[in-house]
């Protein structure tokens, strides 16, 4: 039995939740988004609780059960809340900034890399090696973060590159005489 999927989600004060089928619609401050389940799950809204069930006793149905009640709950907070992703960048030479619909970097290569921001995702630099990614799609802002990222990895050894706040980086020795 699913222990995620037993918890309702809880909609907030100034969100609208629509279930039409299979198909699950949020309205917030920060946009609207919506998804489409499978017919494996059953959705129900009773007042602001939504509760997320399997039809049958099938595998694939108690698969989906606690997948489709994180999905829903990060469509609630998305619209409501949002989702932020912090990025900092390491190294000499190091930079970065928004230009009009793209985010310039300077990653110690011989060109500027520049990264264009998706529709629904806000990128602030809030000075030169930190990058705030903002929005209400949890997917979107991880899989920009990701790529922004992907351009200069961290290394081990001195810690170059761009990386997220919250991570921590095995450091290696250098050669030894």
């Amino acid at each position: 039995m699913s222990r995620v999927g037993k918890n309702p989600v809880e909609v907030p004060d100034g969100v609208n939740v629509a279930i039409v089928g299979q198909q699950v619609t949020a309205k917030g401050k920060l946009g609207e988004l919506s998804m489409t389940f499978s017919d494996d799950i059953e959705i129900t809204q009773e007042e602001n609780l939504i509760t997320v069930k399997g039809r049958g006793n099938s595998i694939q149905s108690r698969k989906m059960w606690g997948t489709a009640r994180s999905v829903i709950s990060n469509l609630v907070v998305g619209v409501s809340e949002g989702f932020i992703r912090n990025l900092e960048i390491n190294g000499v030479g190091y930079r970065a900034q928004v230009q009009g619909s793209d985010l310039v970097m300077q990653l110690g290569f011989s060109h500027e890399v520049r990264h264009k921001i998706p529709e629904g995702i806000n990128i602030k630099c809030t000075d030169q090696t930190h990058i705030t990614i903002e929005g209400a799609d949890k997917q979107k802002v991880g899989q920009t973060a990701s790529e922004i990222r992907s351009y200069r990895p961290p290394e081990p050894y001195k810690g170059k590159g761009v990386k997220y706040v919250d991570e921590h980086i095995l450091r290696k020795e250098g050669k030894k005489k």
